[in-house]
């Protein structure tokens, strides 16, 4: 069966699974959706006698349905390498009374490396696919993790170009550090002046420039998206989730069919909605539990059913979920109003406009599937240090406010079904949020650095590859702007 995508704001514009990843965002600003959301045609059974790269296949082949197997499985091959630091790829870790799913042992040592580790492969073969004779020329905001793993991703890349833009001062230390050290001439850093909202919004004004979109195409240029709007991101990530579940019925800790909970950490959506789509495919989830932090846009909404951005902006202790436009909630919303593209696209416009929307009663029905919750700055401390002195395991700060989430939905409803919680980022990303956690009087003093070789040592934990890296590599890029110098930044880059 194949599958086509088509734009949540218009439903006439209509891509294969190739076209939909190399375009990224549809022109009329929409995300590419699946017409229809496919079904496991693989046992529960047999899945969980399968590896990593096994299950990804499985999952894969049913919404790229105009990629051949043997281009599918050397994309999966590619990416799913040496390159992670566990055989397993994402190992399960039990602890407390939870099952952390470890999705960090990637290049970037953070979650956005299980999809962004295949998008390029995807790309490229998308690009031959459909005989493109431009350069690409990823475009992308991150509020920390996703920038890091696509320049790594990309470097080196031909025929591609990564243009990055990240909030200065609001990412961590470490995930700046990363970015800023990136090699490769294809690659090009900026920090704006501004929060991630800002950038996204930027990079989005610049996808939908059309005269741009002209002079890029004079120079032998198009862009493409890197970010989780890209369908090509969204895709792999619902693969580790059927592997969950896969590794807990061959551990025995879940019989086949037996329902499973899954917490996710979420700033832009796109990961719990990998979950949900996974759920929509036939595996046993009872319910997805959305984790915010102290930007608690998300909780707020499935609360109220009013999405309202119009709020103070605050800096966590947990970058990559300080969001207040979550955008891949859109592809969530047009679900659950009846794949109307209209009434999707009139949401959409108020949130532009007023940045505000509120869904009907009969669309709050749709929401049933999902539990919100947020965690304060004290509550992740506390949970990260709880953890630890019980057990000895370090999480981060994003896992921390998943597992406090967790702890808050099982005190509300009694509901002690399995879960497992996406673990989306290694504790040496933030190395000083979560030794701070942990005592702060005993490390505050302490430098980056040598927090990371203390959180070794108190953890038992080797520090990971990435780290090592930029321990004392250059700094490579040094650019910023304000958000309305982004286009500049961009045609400068390409020399245009």
């Amino acid at each position: 069966m194949e599958i086509i995508y088509k734009s949540t704001r218009n439903s006439n514009e209509r891509k294969t699974a190739s076209q939909a990843i190399l375009q990224g965002l549809a022109p009329d600003g929409g995300l590419y959706v699946p017409e229809q959301i496919p079904s496991l045609d693989r046992s529960l059974e047999e899945l969980s006698g399968m590896s990593y790269k096994e299950v990804a296949y499985e999952v894969m082949k049913l919404y790229f349905t105009d990629f051949t197997e043997e281009e599918l499985k050397k994309c999966i091959d590619s990416a799913y390498d040496s390159k992670f630091d566990t055989e397993e790829i994402c190992p399960l870790v039990e602890a407390d009374g939870a099952y952390y799913l470890e999705l960090f042992h990637g290049a970037t040592i953070a979650f956005k490396d299980m999809a962004l580790s295949i998008l390029p492969h995807l790309m490229v073969t998308s690009a031959r696919k459909n005989h493109v004779k431009n350069d690409i020329v990823i475009l992308t905001a991150t509020s920390g993790d996703t920038g890091k793993a696509a320049l790594a991703g990309f470097a080196g890349v031909d025929g591609v170009k990564i243009i990055v833009f990240y909030p200065k001062g609001g990412v961590s230390a470490i995930q700046e550090k990363q970015m800023l050290t990136q090699k490769g001439a294809n690659t090009h850093v900026v920090g704006i002046h501004g929060n991630f909202d800002d950038a996204q919004t930027g990079v989005k004004q610049l996808f939908s420039d059309k005269a741009l979109e002209k002079e890029l195409d004079a120079a032998g240029y198009q862009f493409s998206s890197a970010n989780s709007i890209n369908i090509g991101r969204l895709v792999p990530q619902i693969a580790y989730y059927v592997y969950a579940y896969g590794t807990l019925v061959k551990e025995g800790k879940l019989a086949s069919g037996e329902k499973m909970n899954v917490v996710v950490p979420t700033g832009n959506f796109g990961n719990i909605l990998a979950a949900y789509y996974a759920k929509n495919m036939g595996l046993p989830i009872n319910k997805l539990i959305c984790a915010s932090n102290e930007n608690k846009v998300l909780y707020d909404f499935f609360t109220t059913g009013d999405y309202d951005k119009n709020r103070a902006f605050t800096l966590t202790n947990s970058p990559s979920m300080d969001i207040l436009v979550s955008s891949n909630l859109e592809r969530l919303i047009y679900r659950i109003a009846g794949e109307d593209a209209g009434k999707n696209a009139e949401f959409m416009s108020s949130l532009a406009t007023s940045g505000r929307y509120e869904i009907t009663d009969e669309m709050k029905q749709g929401l049933v599937d999902f539990y919100g919750n947020y965690a304060t700055e004290e509550e992740t401390c506390e949970t990260i240090r709880n953890l630890y002195e019980k057990t000895g395991y370090v999480i981060d700060t994003h896992t921390g406010v998943a597992a406090n989430v967790l702890q808050k939905y099982r005190r509300a409803t009694g509901d002690n079904t399995i879960a497992v919680v996406a673990s989306t980022a290694s504790p040496f990303k933030f190395a000083r949020s979560v030794m701070g956690a942990i005592d702060a009087e005993k490390y505050s003093a302490m430098e980056d650095f040598a927090l990371i070789d203390e959180l070794s040592r108190i953890g038992n934990v080797a520090i990971p590859r990435a780290i090592e890296e930029i321990r004392t590599a250059p700094v490579l890029h040094d650019k910023q702007c304000d958000t309305n110098e982004m286009k500049q930044v961009v045609t400068d880059f390409l020399g245009m």
